[in-house]
């Protein structure tokens, strides 16, 4: 692949390491957009992940006048209906909430519960000035924990058990997550579909 630099629309340290871990390799450089001398910060009024990617990714290449990536990603949970889905950021007491007590929210909803089948899910989207637009979707199965399990991660990793795995994503290491992740299966889609074009 030809070297190719995108901006990603978020100010996620985590996305960001977990995207440059995947995609340098590969000659994709990620850019944050501090480092691009941005700062947007978008609403997230999208029903899908589909659709609030594409609104992140849009809004900062409009900006910026460059191609920008997006990601947006979350749990969903049978025994919730399949949420919190798109609300994962805003479960509980929202933005204000740190990780821990966002999980730890999840756990009291799920007191009791035998089912505790989940996923994660991410969606990457591409807008290129151009207008064009590349996606990708991934999935990654599990369980949720009884409780938390590792120190490595963000989000609710701590609580979530990859299918075939025992403890969590934030205790398996980055190496392994990056290898098995929705965001990592999302982004080899995406890399798979970048090649197209570069």
């Amino acid at each position: 692949m030809k070297h190719a630099r995108f901006i990603l629309a978020s100010g996620n340290r985590g996305k960001l390491r977990e995207f440059r871990e995947i995609l340098e390799p590969m000659g994709v450089e990620i850019v944050s957009q501090a480092e691009a001398g941005f700062d947007i910060d978008v609403a997230e009024t999208g029903e899908t992940f589909e659709e609030n990617a594409y609104l992140k990714a849009s809004a900062v290449c409009a900006a910026a006048g460059l191609p920008a990536v997006a990601d947006d990603s979350g749990l969903c949970v049978k025994a919730l209906d399949w949420g919190p889905g798109v609300h994962s950021a805003r479960f509980g007491g929202g933005k204000a909430w740190t990780d821990e007590q966002k999980y730890m929210y999840l756990l009291e909803k799920l007191s009791g519960v035998a089912d505790r089948e989940a996923k994660f899910v991410s969606c990457i989207c591409c807008v290129f000035p151009d207008g064009s637009v590349l996606r990708a979707r991934g999935e990654c199965p599990g369980r949720i924990l009884e409780a938390p399990v590792g120190t490595g991660g963000f989000g609710y990793d701590p609580v979530f058990c990859p299918e075939g795995r025992e403890g969590s994503f934030a205790s398996l290491g980055e190496d392994v997550k990056n290898r098995i992740s929705h965001r990592a299966r999302a982004l080899a889609a995406f890399a798979k579909e970048l090649e197209k074009i570069c």
